[in-house]
């Protein structure tokens, strides 16, 4: 955890995807996370975590259901939503949570 910690507490703004291989919206997900971070590229670094190999990360950050999104920007968490939320609802976050 100390890896993701230096990450969070990096330069860039940070959106996580805590979500599990067996999870059918966390599937849906991914194409509009994946669009996301091609927008993005350069402003945004977007991380992947599976809940079932990183239970500590999930409990951590109060995950009770997948997928989950948190939006990390100075290491704290500015945002967050769970369920499959459309890339314009995502990119408007990181745009309103993450202006210098």
């Amino acid at each position: 955890m100390s890896r993701f910690q230096e990450i969070i507490n990096g330069p860039l703004p940070v959106l996580v995807d805590m979500h599990a291989t067996w999870c059918g919206p966390c599937k849906a997900l991914t194409p509009i996370i994946e669009e996301v971070a091609h927008t993005t590229s350069g402003k945004l670094r977007v991380l992947k975590v599976d809940v079932d190999r990183n239970p500590q990360m999930a409990q951590h950050y109060q995950v009770r259901g997948v997928p989950t999104l948190l939006l990390f920007s100075g290491g704290r968490v500015v945002w967050r939503t769970s369920g499959v939320v459309p890339a314009r609802t995502i990119l408007e976050a990181v745009r309103m949570h993450t202006a210098p």
